[in-house]
């Protein structure tokens, strides 16, 4: 498109960036042209831009359009129109060497996304494992990436969130596995501990081995309950609500096995697992020791901020597909600058909380909303309340019509609700009694074959040299994968496979060779 300049004086300062205001240099540097300002002076109309004062900003367009006349003669209708957009761009601008370094960082990290998808992913995920919302948000971001997020397991997991490894090389990784020191209540200590012990001694056997071999006294119930909770036992085959049952034994046995060590009294079984007799009475006892799917969902979202054996939107998941809906991580990216928007967002409701207004004591509500990739505190005000009370209760899974406006307090977005309607799951087929224990993670898929690869070419960017090099990289790595050619000229594309002696062995060599096209 053919670049417009409201003066041609901005074409001196923005012809770089094609007409767009992008740094706060170039806010001053038009004041400093067209309004005859010092650069004093126009760093002052930048920070008054930047900080959005109103009195100030009203006292600076009078100096600003009375500039532009004197030293260019522009009218003050032109002057204004530029001062308006000066005032758009300063709000977010950021200065040149700023936005120089973020575009680095932007782009290295687009590489590392696109090439590495899991280690990068793996990355992130570590980088926020303090804060639950953001590493929710990220999971949801690994799903719609195809990765997959495994649960704890501490034969398995390293301390941080981790690319998990398969048994050969061929295999590309594409899971990632869930850090141990990420688990809520559980130390990073007493985990640095358990991961020496194990790569020093081998794989733990079972509960009662993890106990037996950790010190007891870095290893209390509160750190055992939630790595059971959280799944990290579930390679025993036992199910979790049997091992939380028997742990208080589990860890006295330890402590007094560790403590006889420790005063030298050897015993005959000592090299066998640390067990308990069971008696007939406990052995039939303990299948009744089940936790309901709601029950294991619960725990795994308070300990690792999402749900690992499920979810329980997941036979509502068509209804997600809508393009009527938005994501619950995207509200904050709303622009309510202007104005506040209405949208609709399905989900599943919980801590709802009913207060009533100090001046007229009408009830109103305030609850948290989540869906697949994150949750939001919301309002629903008296008058909307009391026509959809009976819609409003914890578990519900619902449709929202809600309002996104500017919160003055946080400078945030504020959610606000003004219709609800109850979602009906699509019909989920029974489970028999031989389908798997929703507590236990679900087998591993097979992985899908590799898919062939596409070389985009076009013919005003890319010339003979381009395929020279493509056939000079082709030729280094041959195998069975068939490669595809995908020109581009004047808006038409043809797609074109290339003769055998051209196929491939697929493998992030040959990805990071073929970058510039694939």
């Amino acid at each position: 498109e053919k670049v417009d300049y409201p003066h041609p004086l901005l074409e001196k300062i923005s012809k770089e960036t094609y007409g767009i205001l992008v740094y706060q240099e170039q806010v001053m540097q038009a004041a400093n042209l067209l309004a005859g300002f010092s650069l004093g002076q126009a760093d002052l109309l930048r920070r008054a831009m930047g900080k959005k004062d109103a009195a100030e900003m009203a006292r600076q367009r009078l100096i600003f359009v009375e500039g532009c006349l004197k030293t260019n003669e522009i009218q003050a209708k032109l002057a204004n129109s530029i001062f308006d957009l000066l005032e758009k761009f300063a709000q977010y601008g950021f200065n040149k060497s700023h936005s120089a370094a973020y575009g680095i960082v932007t782009y290295r990290t687009a590489f590392l996304k696109a090439n590495y998808p899991v280690e990068f992913m793996a990355a992130v995920l570590s980088f926020e494992i303090s804060n639950p919302d953001k590493i929710a948000n990220f999971v949801s971001e690994c799903f719609e990436m195809g990765i997959k997020v495994l649960p704890p397991d501490v034969n398995k997991s390293s301390l941080k969130f981790a690319p998990e490894r398969f048994e050969t090389e061929e295999d590309v990784p594409n899971a990632i596995r869930y850090g141990l020191s990420a688990i809520k209540n559980v130390g990073e200590g007493a985990m640095e501990a358990a991961i020496a012990e194990r790569e020093k001694n081998g794989l733990f056997a079972s509960l009662e081995d993890f106990a037996a071999r950790l010190d007891n006294r870095a290893v209390n119930k509160k750190l055992m309950e939630s790595l059971v909770k959280a799944g990290a036992f579930d390679f025993t085959k036992e199910p979790r609500a049997v091992m939380f049952a028997k742990l208080e034994q589990v860890l006295a046995s330890a402590a007094s096995m560790q403590k006889d060590k420790k005063a030298g009294q050897g015993g005959l079984f000592d090299d066998f697992e640390l067990a308990q007799p069971k008696s007939k009475k406990n052995e039939a006892a303990a299948p009744s020791i089940v936790w309901t799917t709601d029950e294991v969902l619960a725990f795994e979202k308070e300990l690792l901020g999402f749900y690992v054996s499920g979810h329980p939107l997941d036979s509502y998941r068509g209804h997600f597909d809508s393009p009527k809906l938005i994501k619950i991580a995207s509200i904050e990216e709303i622009d309510t600058k202007e104005k506040p928007s209405s949208h609709s967002i399905a989900g599943i409701l919980s801590q709802l909380e009913v207060r009533y207004s100090k001046r007229d004591n009408r009830p109103f509500a305030t609850f948290k909303f989540e869906d697949f990739t994150g949750q939001v505190e919301m309002m629903c005000w008296s008058d909307d309340y009391e026509k959809l009370k009976d819609v409003l209760a914890n578990g519900a899974v619902l449709c929202l019509r809600i309002r996104v406006s500017k919160d003055q307090k946080t400078d945030g977005n504020r959610v606000t609700m003004n219709n609800a309607q109850a979602l009906k799951p699509k019909a989920a087929k029974p489970r028999n009694a031989t389908d798997p224990d929703p507590s236990e993670p679900p087998p591993p898929k097979p992985p899908a074959p590799p898919k062939p690869y596409v070389l985009r070419l076009n013919t005003k960017q890319h010339d003979v040299t381009d395929l020279e090099r493509i056939q000079e990289v082709l030729l280094a790595y041959p195998g069975t994968l068939p490669v595809f050619l995908e020109i581009s000229q004047n808006g038409h594309k043809a797609r074109l496979e290339l003769d055998e002696s051209f196929r491939v062995t697929p493998g992030p060599d040959l990805r990071r060779a073929l970058t510039v096209w694939l």
